[in-house]
């Protein structure tokens, strides 16, 4: 070959070889990404509902253990203050949540039969997973099947327990299983929110809701989701586990956790639920959410062949206190605190620290700054599988805040002698500290009684770029819906309240974040100003009004743009909005459009079809007309006056919004503006769904006879509208519902499933004869209807036995 042949091949081969490692590098990063937590939401014990009541709890003094409820009798009857009694618990206190039984069925779409059997904990995840979607900005509209996975840590569901007494199998219905099997309490989330991603529930005991994390950021990693919601539950309704528990002496005659304490006799048991949001921190970016902290990496391993199934293991969790590292691309000097498992049991914390002193020791005291650690235990209790997630969202207002609050009070009282503290590079702070280290990162560390082990790396959030757009004092569109007046009353309060309390700048990131973060609902309020207190008095006075109108299941999906001959003021009206609203503006490189088209085309950017007609009569140069349920609407959209069209623009959207149309907002805001995460969520009107804890033995022959009262109260099969009138009634008894369904809505929409229709079917069939079967009932048939057919075939089905019983006769 010649010298310049073997000179350009080397340049080649150099080229591909840089080629490959640039890919290399890329698909490592893709395998190292780190993750943005954009929201969360919770229930605590200590009536810990919001992050900010939890951040507040963090650093402020005390423990949230309090008495057994009076809900819990079978809890209050096993309790014996003598340890070691067989049959008995020690335990009168744990860190218990303040309600448990009240629940918004309706807002999920829930019968309320079907909601007294769930499980608490399905009612609680699928509150505080609808809360965290909502501080992350994403809107949860079931028709969108987004791409959102669902990543559950849970142990138990106890709450089925109440059913099984076996002297009277009757109360047992098909709910039971639905209720509270472990896999349904991260399905019920993706099906009631209609997301496509994977859904696991995942069981490793006190690590499960760490594990399940670990699970969420492989898969987004992978690219199997774009969305991750984790969650970890625990609630303590079952007196057999308390009793098992007691009878290991795992828990503390107190109810309370001592981590790292002389004191230190066992762990104090707590209730909590939790949800964060999930995405890879890039696409967070992209999308404007609110990044509250960033996950670096993950790490999940087993004890092994350890002293016992139930022993911690601490060459096992060094090893997953290396690979979390190792996963994060994190050196063990870089953490600044360790958020540790900490029950404050004899055993656990001393292996605990000895294995994190192991690995980040030397690294630490090199550094020459101490460590801190510290564990929520010892002031919430240890939630057992819903503890990594109390742990990671402390963790995450730790960084946001860069604060370490106190682990310990300040009362001297003494350290577990067991762990030899004098010579570690490890402290436990009781007074809150700022951040030890320029870079703020932190570690959660779970294990869990089947051996399972699972360590997490966050880290601060630091955004790049330049400040969020300035105010400039244009008008803005703030929407607010709901599913009833009552709750958008209380929406409206909550987002005035906050109004009054906000720096102006926020207001264009505070309306874009309703306008685009939230579900519309039927019941809603739209209106526009350029300062907070105009919102503010908009919003009052707009309830003031009177009652909001409640929109059909139809929305409004077109309208038509009636356009008078004044070209030039509509192409200077398109180009004052084009300066407003540039995304919405924006059109495909090089096309023209006339000035009609383009509006319209404009207007039809947020989700309605719009028909321009000319019309020399037109008041306006252009306005547009709508026909919805209630009537007609009208509304100037470009104006005589020069200026006006980006004020008569959000005037029509809140007028479109207001009469029922399925708008998309995403469009309106200005270039780089953020959502914001800490805004009123949907306020949830609950009700009380409960199951009593029966009595061994309690129950007989009550279903019997109330087949017999139905079957007197029958009315005659011919009689058409009486038997109408049964049937609703017997729906209605069969929901559990306090009034009748609307006549005009379906099975599905009064909250009834194919269960439900079994269940009704069957206690007809105890009064008349059918032909039909659930099977070929349509559920989607309005009431009214369906009712009309199941009427004549009752009335068929008495015709044909009637002339059956005349052959036999004859």
């Amino acid at each position: 070959m010649e010298p310049a042949q073997i000179r350009q091949l080397m340049e080649d081969q150099l080229k591909h070889s840089r080629r490959l490692q640039a890919r290399i590098q890329e698909l490592e990063d893709e395998r190292h990404a780190p993750l943005a937590v954009a929201g969360m939401g919770l229930r605590l014990p200590g009536g810990l509902d919001t992050p900010d009541a939890y951040w507040d709890f963090l650093r402020g003094e005390g423990t949230a253990d309090s008495e057994i409820p009076e809900d819990r009798p079978g809890l209050r009857a096993v309790y014996d203050p003598v340890p070691g009694k067989p049959g008995r618990s020690y335990v009168d206190r744990a860190g218990f949540l303040a309600d448990i039984a009240h629940f918004d069925a309706e807002f999920f779409g829930i019968s309320q039969r079907e909601a007294k059997l769930l499980d608490p904990q399905q009612r609680m995840l699928l509150e505080t997973a609808w809360e965290a979607m909502e501080r992350a900005g994403i809107a949860v509209r079931r028709s969108d099947r987004l791409d959102v996975g669902v990543y559950l840590g849970m142990m138990a569901s106890e709450y089925g327990e109440r059913l099984e007494d076996r002297s009277d199998m009757k109360r047992i219905d098909p709910y039971y299983t639905t209720g509270g099997g472990l896999c349904f309490g991260a399905g019920r989330i993706s099906h009631v929110m209609g997301f496509r991603g994977p859904v696991l529930s995942v069981d490793t005991a006190c690590s499960s809701s760490l594990s399940a994390l670990h699970l969420a950021v492989r898969a987004l990693r992978a690219g199997e989701c774009r969305y991750a919601l984790v969650c970890g539950s625990n609630l303590l309704l079952s007196a057999s586990l308390m009793v098992s528990l007691s009878q290991t002496r795992a828990v503390s005659p107190d109810g309370r956790s001592k981590s790292f304490l002389a004191t230190a006799d066992g762990y104090g048991r707590g209730e909590g639920v939790g949800a964060i949001v999930l995405m890879r921190l890039e696409d967070a970016e992209n999308e404007g959410r609110p990044v509250l902290a960033t996950i670096r990496g993950s790490a999940v391993n087993h004890d092994g062949a350890a002293s016992g199934l139930t022993a911690p293991n601490g060459p096992a969790q060094q090893e997953v206190f290396r690979a979390a590292l190792a996963d994060a691309r994190t050196e063990p000097g870089e953490l600044g605190y360790v958020e540790a498992h900490g029950t404050g049991t004899a055993l656990g914390d001393p292996i605990e620290v000895g294995a994190l002193d192991e690995v980040v020791g030397t690294a630490v005291r090199e550094r020459g700054v101490p460590l801190p650690i510290g564990s929520v235990k010892a002031r919430l209790g240890h939630l057992e599988a819903a503890s990594g997630i109390a742990a990671v969202m402390k963790t995450v207002l730790m960084l946001r805040h860069g604060e370490i609050p106190a682990a310990l009070p300040d009362d001297g009282a003494e350290l577990n002698p067991h762990i030899p503290w004098g010579r570690l590079a490890l402290t436990v702070p009781r007074r809150a500290q700022p951040w030890p280290l320029p870079r703020k990162v932190a570690g959660v560390n779970s294990f869990g009684m089947s051996g399972t082990n699972a360590h997490v790396l966050l880290e601060a959030y630091e955004p790049a770029g330049g400040p969020a757009p300035a105010h400039t004092g244009r008008p803005e569109l703030l929407t607010l819906s709901a599913r009833d007046p009552v709750a958008l009353a209380e929406l409206v309060s909550a987002v005035s309240g906050y109004l009054k309390s906000t720096d102006e700048s926020q207001l264009p990131a505070l309306c874009h974040t309703l306008r685009t973060g939230r579900a519309a609902f039927a019941y809603r309020i739209a209106v526009t100003g350029t300062t907070a207190g105009e919102l503010t008095e908009g919003l009052e006075a707009a309830l003031n009004r009177g009652p909001v109108t409640a929109h059909g299941k139809s929305a409004l999906r077109t309208a038509v743009m009636r356009v008078s001959g004044d070209g030039a003021r509509l192409a200077e009206g398109f180009a004052e909005l084009a300066d407003a609203f540039p995304a919405a503006a924006a059109g495909p490189a090089g096309e023209v459009r006339e000035p009609a088209g383009a509006l319209a085309r404009l207007v039809g950017r947020f989700g309605i079809r719009v028909r321009p007609e000319h019309d020399t009569q037109a008041g306006e140069p252009a306005r547009l007309e709508w026909e919805f349920a209630e009537g007609k609407g009208s509304v100037p959209l470009v104006g005589h006056d020069r200026g006006t069209a980006p004020e008569m623009l959000l005037g029509a959207l809140a007028a479109l919004f207001r009469a029922g149309a399925d708008l998309r907002f995403g469009e309106l805001g200005a270039p780089g503006t953020r959502l914001l995460g800490d805004l009123p969520t949907y306020p949830f009107q609950r009700k009380r769904f409960w199951i009593d804890e029966p009595l061994v033995g309690a129950g007989g022959g009550e279903e019997d006879s109330a087949a017999v009262e139905r079957r007197r109260r029958a009315p005659a099969p011919v009689d058409r509208e009486a038997v109408r009138a049964y049937l609703m009634a017997e729906l209605t008894e069969a929901l559990h519902s306090g009034e009748e369904p609307a006549a005009d809505g379906s099975f599905l929409d009064a909250g009834g499933d194919s269960f439900l229709s079994t269940l009704f079917i069957t206690r007809v069939e105890e009064s008349y004869r059918l032909g039909l079967t659930a099977e070929e009932l349509p559920l989607d048939l309005p009431l009214e209807e369906l009712f009309g057919r199941l009427a004549d075939d009752i009335a068929e089905q008495a015709r044909t036995a009637d002339a059956e019983g005349r052959e036999q006769s004859g």
